[in-house]
C-alpha cells in the first residue's frame, strides 16, 4: 500500500508547491519539481534521482507510475498517492498534471562531457527566458549536440517553463552551467573552433564550412552576444533574412544554426 497525501495543507506539499513557485527556494534546497509523465520519466531514465513522484490516483493507475519507475537508473525514494487537491497546489502548469516528480538538483561539469564524433557544443549567453532556453534546449536533442554551455545564465535551468519547453530536453542534453571565460578557454583548449552569431557580421551562415569541431555561440534576446565572445569566435557569422526586421527569435536563430550543421554533416 502506498503512502497517501489528500491535504494541500499537508507541509510537505507546501514546500514542493514552494519549489515549483519560487526559484529562491530551489538552489538552497539542491531540489526542483518536474511535472507530466514524459518529463518526469525522462528525468528518471538520465540519472535524476527523485525524492519522491507524486501522482493522482483518479488520472493515473499506480501500476503505470510503478512502470515509469521501473526505468530509472536511480530508483525513487517513493511513491505516493496524492488528491486533486493536493495536485492543484503544487502545479505550475495551466492543466494540472498527473504525475509529479521531486528530484535532487545535478549540475554536470565541463569533464563531464563526451564527443559521439566531431565535437558540436551550443554556447548560450545570458539568456532571460525560461522559455527560450527549453526551446534551444530541445533543438539541441534533436540535433545530437554533444553539449550545451549557458553561461552567464539569466534564467533558472529547473524553472518549470524551462523543463516545460524542452519536453524533457533539459535532462537528456548534457547542460552545463558556467561562466563564459572558462567556457571559453576550454573550446579553445578543447581545438574546438567558436562561431559567433552578430549581426555585424559579414559572414554568411551558408558560406560557412561547419563540418569541423566546432561551438556555436548565440547570446541574449535583448542583446545578442556580449564583446568578449565577438573578440573569442574564430568566425562570426550572421543568417541571411530578407524582410525588414533584422532579427529572429533566438531560439529560432539556434534552430537554423544547429540545423545547418545538420545537413552539412550529412551532406559530407
Amino acid at each position: 500500500m502506498k503512502k497517501q497525501i489528500t491535504s494541500p495543507q499537508n507541509p510537505f506539499i507546501k514546500n514542493i508547491a514552494l519549489l515549483a513557485h519560487k526559484a529562491r527556494e530551489r538552489q538552497p534546497q539542491g531540489l526542483f519539481v518536474a511535472e507530466g509523465l514524459r518529463e518526469v520519466g525522462l528525468a528518471l531514465q538520465n540519472g535524476y534521482e527523485a525524492e519522491a513522484l507524486l501522482f493522482d490516483e483518479s488520472l493515473t493507475p499506480a501500476a503505470t507510475v510503478d512502470a515509469l519507475a521501473a526505468t530509472a537508473l536511480i530508483s525513487p525514494k517513493e511513491i505516493i498517492g496524492a488528491s486533486r487537491a493536493v495536485f492543484e497546489k503544487i502545479a505550475y502548469r495551466s492543466t494540472v498534471p498527473n504525475v509529479v516528480g521531486l528530484f535532487k538538483i545535478k549540475l554536470p561539469t565541463l569533464e563531464a562531457i563526451t564527443f559521439k564524433s566531431t565535437p558540436f557544443i551550443l554556447v548560450v549567453e545570458s539568456l532571460e527566458k525560461p522559455g527560450n532556453l527549453g526551446a534551444m534546449l530541445r533543438t539541441a536533442d534533436a540535433a545530437g549536440v554533444d553539449a550545451v554551455l549557458v553561461c552567464d545564465p539569466q534564467c533558472d535551468l529547473f524553472n518549470p517553463n524551462t523543463i516545460r519547453a524542452s519536453l524533457g530536453a533539459v535532462f537528456t542534453v548534457l547542460v552545463v552551467a558556467l561562466s563564459s571565460a572558462p567556457a571559453a578557454a576550454w573550446l579553445k583548449e578543447s581545438g574546438i573552433s567558436i562561431f559567433a552569431t552578430y549581426l555585424e557580421a559579414s559572414r554568411p551562415l551558408y558560406g560557412c564550412d561547419l563540418r569541423g569541431p566546432l561551438a556555436l555561440v548565440l547570446g541574449a534576446e535583448s542583446t545578442g552576444i556580449s564583446d568578449f565572445w565577438v573578440k573569442q569566435a574564430d568566425e562570426r557569422i550572421i543568417i541571411p533574412m530578407a524582410g525588414q526586421v533584422d532579427s529572429l527569435n533566438v531560439s529560432a536563430s539556434a534552430a537554423i544554426v544547429m540545423f545547418e550543421v545538420v545537413r552539412q554533416r550529412l551532406n559530407g
